[in-house]
Protein backbone atom coordinates (compact mmCIF):
# COMPACT_ATOMS: atom_id res chain seq x y z
CA UNK A 1 0.00 0.00 0.00
CA UNK A 2 2.68 2.35 0.83
CA UNK A 3 3.93 2.53 -2.78
CA UNK A 4 0.77 3.86 -4.16
CA UNK A 5 1.16 7.49 -5.28
CA UNK A 6 -1.10 10.25 -3.65
CA UNK A 7 1.00 12.72 -3.39
CA UNK A 8 0.70 14.42 -6.96
CA UNK A 9 -3.84 14.23 -5.70
CA UNK A 10 -3.18 17.86 -3.84
CA UNK A 11 -2.21 19.87 -6.79
CA UNK A 12 -4.82 18.13 -8.64
CA UNK A 13 -7.48 19.44 -6.43
CA UNK A 14 -6.15 22.49 -6.05
CA UNK A 15 -6.51 22.95 -10.20
CA UNK A 16 -10.25 21.62 -9.57
CA UNK A 17 -11.13 24.07 -6.42
CA UNK A 18 -13.04 26.58 -8.35
CA UNK A 19 -15.54 23.83 -10.02
CA UNK A 20 -15.56 22.01 -6.39
CA UNK A 21 -16.71 25.44 -4.89
CA UNK A 22 -18.93 25.90 -7.14
CA UNK A 23 -20.08 22.21 -6.82
CA UNK A 24 -20.59 23.15 -3.25
CA UNK A 25 -22.77 26.22 -3.40
CA UNK A 26 -24.95 24.67 -6.23
CA UNK A 27 -25.95 22.23 -2.89
CA UNK A 28 -26.52 24.81 -0.50
CA UNK A 29 -28.87 26.78 -2.90
CA UNK A 30 -31.14 24.02 -2.80
CA UNK A 31 -32.88 23.95 0.85
CA UNK A 32 -33.30 20.65 1.91
CA UNK A 33 -34.47 20.82 5.56
CA UNK A 34 -35.18 17.49 6.97
CA UNK A 35 -39.05 18.11 7.33
CA UNK A 36 -39.60 19.30 3.68
CA UNK A 37 -39.92 16.55 1.44
CA UNK A 38 -40.35 18.42 -1.81
CA UNK A 39 -37.27 20.19 -1.06
CA UNK A 40 -35.16 16.71 -0.06
CA UNK A 41 -37.00 14.96 -2.97
CA UNK A 42 -35.03 18.15 -5.29
CA UNK A 43 -31.98 18.46 -3.22
CA UNK A 44 -31.18 14.07 -4.17
CA UNK A 45 -31.63 14.39 -7.41
CA UNK A 46 -29.68 17.47 -7.84
CA UNK A 47 -27.12 15.51 -5.91
CA UNK A 48 -27.55 12.57 -8.23
CA UNK A 49 -27.39 14.84 -11.04
CA UNK A 50 -23.99 15.96 -9.65
CA UNK A 51 -22.55 12.41 -8.87
CA UNK A 52 -23.60 11.93 -12.97
CA UNK A 53 -21.84 14.44 -13.83
CA UNK A 54 -18.61 14.22 -12.64
CA UNK A 55 -18.29 10.70 -12.29
CA UNK A 56 -20.94 9.19 -15.16
CA UNK A 57 -23.48 6.81 -14.69
CA UNK A 58 -23.20 4.33 -11.93
CA UNK A 59 -23.01 0.52 -12.50
CA UNK A 60 -25.24 0.12 -10.07
CA UNK A 61 -28.31 2.23 -8.04
CA UNK A 62 -31.01 2.11 -5.93
CA UNK A 63 -33.37 4.94 -3.89
CA UNK A 64 -35.23 3.81 -0.67
CA UNK A 65 -38.38 5.42 -0.01
CA UNK A 66 -37.90 7.15 3.37
CA UNK A 67 -41.46 7.62 3.68
CA UNK A 68 -42.51 10.81 6.08
CA UNK A 69 -38.12 11.22 5.94
CA UNK A 70 -36.20 11.55 2.93
CA UNK A 71 -35.34 8.96 0.63
CA UNK A 72 -31.47 6.95 0.96
CA UNK A 73 -30.13 6.76 -2.44
CA UNK A 74 -27.12 4.76 -2.91
CA UNK A 75 -24.68 4.78 -6.09
CA UNK A 76 -22.01 1.99 -6.93
CA UNK A 77 -18.69 2.79 -9.13
CA UNK A 78 -17.04 -0.22 -9.81
CA UNK A 79 -13.15 0.26 -9.77
CA UNK A 80 -10.00 -1.07 -11.64
CA UNK A 81 -8.22 -2.52 -8.44
CA UNK A 82 -9.05 -4.62 -5.48
CA UNK A 83 -11.88 -4.11 -1.98
CA UNK A 84 -14.69 -1.92 -2.11
CA UNK A 85 -15.87 1.08 0.23
CA UNK A 86 -18.27 3.01 1.00
CA UNK A 87 -18.39 7.05 1.09
CA UNK A 88 -21.39 8.29 3.73
CA UNK A 89 -23.12 11.59 3.78
CA UNK A 90 -26.36 13.08 4.92
CA UNK A 91 -28.14 15.88 2.39
CA UNK A 92 -30.85 16.95 5.16
CA UNK A 93 -29.61 19.88 7.19
CA UNK A 94 -31.48 21.10 10.25
CA UNK A 95 -32.48 24.99 8.89
CA UNK A 96 -35.73 25.18 7.03
CA UNK A 97 -37.17 26.10 3.90
CA UNK A 98 -36.69 29.60 3.33
CA UNK A 99 -33.72 30.06 5.79
CA UNK A 100 -31.36 31.20 2.75
CA UNK A 101 -33.07 34.32 2.02
CA UNK A 102 -32.59 35.96 5.51
CA UNK A 103 -29.12 34.18 6.18
CA UNK A 104 -26.74 36.03 7.87
CA UNK A 105 -22.65 35.97 6.68
CA UNK A 106 -20.63 35.61 9.41
CA UNK A 107 -17.87 38.10 10.69
CA UNK A 108 -14.91 37.92 8.68
CA UNK A 109 -11.65 36.03 9.67
CA UNK A 110 -9.34 38.17 12.00
CA UNK A 111 -6.13 36.96 10.10
CA UNK A 112 -8.06 37.82 6.49
CA UNK A 113 -8.70 33.81 6.01
CA UNK A 114 -12.12 33.70 3.13
CA UNK A 115 -14.86 32.06 4.54
CA UNK A 116 -17.85 30.76 2.56
CA UNK A 117 -21.21 30.49 4.46
CA UNK A 118 -25.13 29.38 4.18
CA UNK A 119 -27.26 26.36 5.44
CA UNK A 120 -26.00 23.30 5.26
CA UNK A 121 -22.46 24.37 3.97
CA UNK A 122 -20.21 22.60 6.87
CA UNK A 123 -23.25 20.23 8.03
CA UNK A 124 -22.31 18.84 5.57
CA UNK A 125 -22.94 19.33 1.97
CA UNK A 126 -19.14 20.32 1.58
CA UNK A 127 -18.39 16.92 2.79
CA UNK A 128 -20.88 15.22 -0.06
CA UNK A 129 -19.56 17.66 -3.00
CA UNK A 130 -15.42 16.27 -1.90
CA UNK A 131 -16.83 12.73 -1.87
CA UNK A 132 -17.63 12.92 -5.51
CA UNK A 133 -14.79 14.32 -6.54
CA UNK A 134 -12.55 12.19 -4.42
CA UNK A 135 -13.26 9.46 -6.31
CA UNK A 136 -12.96 11.35 -9.67
CA UNK A 137 -9.51 12.33 -8.79
CA UNK A 138 -8.68 9.19 -7.96
CA UNK A 139 -9.45 7.44 -10.73
CA UNK A 140 -7.81 10.08 -13.26
CA UNK A 141 -5.05 9.38 -15.40
CA UNK A 142 -6.40 5.24 -14.83
CA UNK A 143 -4.83 4.74 -11.87
CA UNK A 144 -6.25 1.81 -9.71
CA UNK A 145 -9.62 2.30 -7.32
CA UNK A 146 -11.64 0.12 -5.65
CA UNK A 147 -15.27 -0.41 -5.90
CA UNK A 148 -17.30 2.60 -4.52
CA UNK A 149 -20.64 2.86 -3.09
CA UNK A 150 -22.04 6.24 -2.14
CA UNK A 151 -25.02 6.41 0.20
CA UNK A 152 -26.35 9.62 0.65
CA UNK A 153 -29.67 9.78 3.27
CA UNK A 154 -32.02 12.46 3.88
CA UNK A 155 -33.05 12.15 8.18
CA UNK A 156 -29.83 12.10 9.43
CA UNK A 157 -30.48 15.23 11.35
CA UNK A 158 -33.29 13.57 12.81
CA UNK A 159 -31.94 10.44 13.63
CA UNK A 160 -31.72 8.24 10.30
CA UNK A 161 -34.47 6.50 11.41
CA UNK A 162 -35.41 5.12 7.84
CA UNK A 163 -31.62 5.12 6.72
CA UNK A 164 -30.35 2.85 9.73
CA UNK A 165 -30.83 -0.20 8.53
CA UNK A 166 -29.78 0.64 4.54
CA UNK A 167 -26.50 2.50 6.05
CA UNK A 168 -25.97 -1.11 8.18
CA UNK A 169 -26.30 -3.29 5.60
CA UNK A 170 -23.62 -0.92 3.10
CA UNK A 171 -21.32 -1.40 5.90
CA UNK A 172 -21.54 -5.07 5.89
CA UNK A 173 -20.63 -5.35 2.34
CA UNK A 174 -17.79 -3.33 2.22
CA UNK A 175 -14.18 -3.51 3.17
CA UNK A 176 -14.44 0.33 5.44
CA UNK A 177 -16.93 3.21 5.12
CA UNK A 178 -15.68 6.68 5.47
CA UNK A 179 -18.00 9.50 6.49
CA UNK A 180 -18.10 12.48 5.25
CA UNK A 181 -19.00 14.84 7.97
CA UNK A 182 -17.30 18.08 9.02
CA UNK A 183 -13.91 17.42 10.63
CA UNK A 184 -12.94 18.47 13.68
CA UNK A 185 -10.89 21.48 12.73
CA UNK A 186 -9.09 18.98 10.05
CA UNK A 187 -8.98 16.16 12.42
CA UNK A 188 -10.58 12.92 11.92
CA UNK A 189 -13.06 12.16 14.46
CA UNK A 190 -12.76 8.54 15.72
CA UNK A 191 -15.12 8.73 19.04
CA UNK A 192 -18.39 9.50 18.78
CA UNK A 193 -20.81 9.86 22.01
CA UNK A 194 -23.95 7.81 21.85
CA UNK A 195 -27.36 9.55 21.98
CA UNK A 196 -30.78 9.24 23.21
CA UNK A 197 -33.81 11.85 23.15
CA UNK A 198 -36.34 11.26 25.97
CA UNK A 199 -39.68 12.12 26.13
CA UNK A 200 -40.92 12.76 29.40
CA UNK A 201 -44.82 13.46 29.82
CA UNK A 202 -46.85 14.54 32.90
CA UNK A 203 -50.03 13.90 33.61
CA UNK A 204 -51.84 15.80 36.28
CA UNK A 205 -55.54 16.51 37.28
CA UNK A 206 -56.83 20.04 35.58
CA UNK A 207 -58.77 22.30 37.96
CA UNK A 208 -59.83 26.00 38.27
CA UNK A 209 -57.37 28.11 39.47
CA UNK A 210 -58.87 30.59 41.25
CA UNK A 211 -62.10 28.49 42.38
CA UNK A 212 -60.37 25.17 43.19
CA UNK A 213 -56.81 25.27 42.72
CA UNK A 214 -56.31 22.18 45.72
CA UNK A 215 -58.25 20.07 43.36
CA UNK A 216 -55.84 20.14 40.84
CA UNK A 217 -53.06 18.49 40.43
CA UNK A 218 -50.36 21.06 38.08
CA UNK A 219 -48.48 18.82 35.14
CA UNK A 220 -46.48 21.82 34.50
CA UNK A 221 -45.08 21.63 37.95
CA UNK A 222 -44.59 18.21 38.36
CA UNK A 223 -42.81 18.58 35.24
CA UNK A 224 -40.58 21.28 36.38
CA UNK A 225 -39.42 19.27 39.24
CA UNK A 226 -38.44 16.38 36.98
CA UNK A 227 -36.59 18.53 34.41
CA UNK A 228 -34.25 20.17 37.08
CA UNK A 229 -34.00 16.28 38.37
CA UNK A 230 -32.73 15.30 35.01
CA UNK A 231 -30.41 17.88 34.83
CA UNK A 232 -28.64 16.26 38.25
CA UNK A 233 -28.71 13.03 36.22
CA UNK A 234 -25.79 14.31 33.72
CA UNK A 235 -22.39 13.69 34.67
CA UNK A 236 -19.81 15.39 32.38
CA UNK A 237 -17.01 13.96 33.82
CA UNK A 238 -17.75 10.87 32.90
CA UNK A 239 -18.83 12.02 29.33
CA UNK A 240 -22.94 12.49 29.89
CA UNK A 241 -24.76 15.26 29.40
CA UNK A 242 -28.41 15.95 29.87
CA UNK A 243 -30.23 19.27 28.12
CA UNK A 244 -34.03 19.93 27.88
CA UNK A 245 -34.47 21.61 24.75
CA UNK A 246 -38.41 21.41 24.74
CA UNK A 247 -41.19 22.04 26.90
CA UNK A 248 -44.74 22.52 26.14
CA UNK A 249 -48.47 22.22 28.36
CA UNK A 250 -51.40 22.97 29.93
CA UNK A 251 -54.26 24.41 28.12
CA UNK A 252 -54.90 28.17 30.08
CA UNK A 253 -53.49 30.40 32.26
CA UNK A 254 -56.33 29.76 35.11
CA UNK A 255 -56.53 25.99 34.84
CA UNK A 256 -54.36 24.29 36.83
CA UNK A 257 -52.21 22.05 34.15
CA UNK A 258 -53.14 18.29 33.46
CA UNK A 259 -50.94 17.87 30.90
CA UNK A 260 -47.19 18.96 29.87
CA UNK A 261 -44.40 17.07 28.55
CA UNK A 262 -40.80 17.62 28.13
CA UNK A 263 -37.90 16.37 24.84
CA UNK A 264 -34.43 15.85 26.56
CA UNK A 265 -30.83 15.49 24.71
CA UNK A 266 -29.16 12.44 26.29
CA UNK A 267 -25.36 12.10 25.33
CA UNK A 268 -23.21 9.60 26.86
CA UNK A 269 -19.56 7.67 25.89
CA UNK A 270 -20.75 4.43 26.88
CA UNK A 271 -22.85 1.49 27.63
CA UNK A 272 -22.12 1.73 31.53
CA UNK A 273 -23.24 5.40 31.47
CA UNK A 274 -26.59 4.27 29.16
CA UNK A 275 -27.13 2.04 32.05
CA UNK A 276 -27.07 4.35 34.86
CA UNK A 277 -28.65 7.23 33.31
CA UNK A 278 -31.99 4.64 32.83
CA UNK A 279 -31.75 3.87 36.16
CA UNK A 280 -31.67 7.41 37.71
CA UNK A 281 -34.47 8.11 35.48
CA UNK A 282 -36.52 5.39 36.52
CA UNK A 283 -35.88 6.29 39.82
CA UNK A 284 -36.79 10.37 39.90
CA UNK A 285 -40.15 10.78 42.11
CA UNK A 286 -42.04 14.07 42.00
CA UNK A 287 -43.98 15.91 45.45
CA UNK A 288 -47.34 14.89 44.27
CA UNK A 289 -47.89 11.68 43.85
CA UNK A 290 -51.43 12.49 41.68
CA UNK A 291 -49.29 13.27 38.62
CA UNK A 292 -48.07 10.59 36.84
CA UNK A 293 -44.91 10.24 34.93
CA UNK A 294 -44.04 8.60 31.56
CA UNK A 295 -40.85 8.36 30.07
CA UNK A 296 -40.64 6.94 26.23
CA UNK A 297 -37.02 6.61 25.57
CA UNK A 298 -35.41 6.58 21.63
CA UNK A 299 -31.64 5.58 22.40
CA UNK A 300 -30.90 6.53 18.59
CA UNK A 301 -27.14 5.96 18.29
CA UNK A 302 -24.72 3.76 19.87
CA UNK A 303 -21.27 5.29 21.46
CA UNK A 304 -18.56 5.22 18.54
CA UNK A 305 -14.83 4.32 19.60
CA UNK A 306 -11.73 3.62 17.68
CA UNK A 307 -12.40 -0.02 17.49
CA UNK A 308 -9.51 -2.70 16.26
CA UNK A 309 -10.99 -2.91 12.78
CA UNK A 310 -10.28 1.01 12.19
CA UNK A 311 -7.07 1.53 13.66
CA UNK A 312 -5.57 0.77 10.42
CA UNK A 313 -8.24 3.14 8.41
CA UNK A 314 -6.64 5.73 10.66
CA UNK A 315 -2.89 4.91 9.87
CA UNK A 316 -4.00 4.61 6.64
CA UNK A 317 -5.31 8.19 6.60
CA UNK A 318 -2.44 9.43 8.18
CA UNK A 319 -0.07 8.13 5.99
CA UNK A 320 -2.03 9.63 3.18
CA UNK A 321 -1.67 13.07 5.02
CA UNK A 322 2.01 12.59 5.44
CA UNK A 323 2.19 12.05 1.68
CA UNK A 324 0.74 14.95 0.76
CA UNK A 325 2.48 16.86 2.86
CA UNK A 326 0.31 17.78 5.57
CA UNK A 327 2.21 16.28 8.64
CA UNK A 328 0.95 14.33 11.34
CA UNK A 329 -3.04 13.99 11.11
CA UNK A 330 -5.03 14.25 14.26
CA UNK A 331 -7.95 12.41 15.40
CA UNK A 332 -10.14 13.19 17.90
CA UNK A 333 -13.42 12.53 20.50
CA UNK A 334 -16.59 14.59 19.93
CA UNK A 335 -19.87 14.78 21.60
CA UNK A 336 -22.18 15.14 18.90
CA UNK A 337 -23.19 11.82 17.28
CA UNK A 338 -23.15 10.88 13.71
CA UNK A 339 -24.42 7.83 11.09
CA UNK A 340 -20.40 6.87 11.59
CA UNK A 341 -21.61 5.47 15.19
CA UNK A 342 -24.05 2.62 13.82
CA UNK A 343 -21.21 1.47 11.65
CA UNK A 344 -18.59 1.33 14.81
CA UNK A 345 -21.18 -0.77 17.15
CA UNK A 346 -21.40 -3.19 14.05
CA UNK A 347 -17.42 -3.84 15.18
CA UNK A 348 -16.60 -2.99 11.37
CA UNK A 349 -13.94 0.22 10.47
CA UNK A 350 -14.83 3.54 9.75
CA UNK A 351 -13.43 6.71 10.11
CA UNK A 352 -15.75 10.12 10.36
CA UNK A 353 -15.17 13.66 10.05
CA UNK A 354 -13.21 13.21 6.45
CA UNK A 355 -14.99 16.29 4.83
CA UNK A 356 -15.47 20.15 5.66
CA UNK A 357 -13.11 22.52 7.65
CA UNK A 358 -14.79 25.31 9.18
CA UNK A 359 -17.14 25.98 11.98
CA UNK A 360 -20.63 26.58 13.51
CA UNK A 361 -22.68 23.35 12.60
CA UNK A 362 -26.32 24.51 13.79
CA UNK A 363 -25.38 27.76 14.66
CA UNK A 364 -26.42 30.70 12.20
CA UNK A 365 -23.75 31.58 10.10
CA UNK A 366 -22.20 28.30 9.56
CA UNK A 367 -19.18 28.03 7.12
CA UNK A 368 -16.15 26.44 5.50
CA UNK A 369 -12.89 27.67 4.65
CA UNK A 370 -12.66 27.36 0.94
CA UNK A 371 -8.73 27.22 0.62
CA UNK A 372 -8.88 23.25 3.02
CA UNK A 373 -11.31 21.97 0.04
CA UNK A 374 -8.65 20.97 -1.93
CA UNK A 375 -6.76 19.50 0.61
CA UNK A 376 -9.84 17.54 2.22
CA UNK A 377 -10.52 16.29 -1.00
CA UNK A 378 -7.50 15.26 -2.18
CA UNK A 379 -7.03 12.80 1.56
CA UNK A 380 -10.18 11.08 0.50
CA UNK A 381 -8.82 10.77 -2.96
CA UNK A 382 -5.69 9.39 -1.56
CA UNK A 383 -7.17 6.58 0.88
CA UNK A 384 -9.26 5.63 -2.32
CA UNK A 385 -6.37 4.75 -4.15
CA UNK A 386 -4.64 3.24 -1.17
CA UNK A 387 -7.51 1.16 -0.54
CA UNK A 388 -7.28 -0.71 -3.94
CA UNK A 389 -5.62 -2.63 -2.16
CA UNK A 390 -7.42 -4.23 0.85
CA UNK A 391 -7.28 -3.59 4.86
CA UNK A 392 -5.04 -5.61 6.63
CA UNK A 393 -7.20 -8.08 8.80
CA UNK A 394 -9.97 -10.34 7.91
CA UNK A 395 -12.46 -9.40 4.75
CA UNK A 396 -15.46 -7.70 5.73
CA UNK A 397 -17.10 -9.29 3.13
Amino acid sequence: MTAVPTAGLSARAHEAAAEIVADIMSLVRCETGSRDLPGLAAGLDLLRELAVRRLGPPDREQRYPGGEYGDTLTLTYRGTGAGHIALVGHYDTVWPTGTLAGWRQPEPSGDGRPKLSGPGIFDMKTGLVQAVWALKLAAEEGAPVPDVTFLFNGDEEIGSLSSRPVIEEVARGVDATLVLEPSAHGAVKTSRKGSAIFRVTATGIEAHAGLAPQDGASAITALSEFVVAAAGIAAPDRGTTINTGLVEGGSATNVVAGRATASIDIRISSAAEQARVDAAFDAVRISDPRVRIDIERDWNRPPMTLNAASAPLLGLAREVARDQGRGELPDTAVGGASDANFVAALGLPVLCGMGAVGDGAHAQGEFIYPDTVPAQTALVAGMLRKLATPLPGPAQN
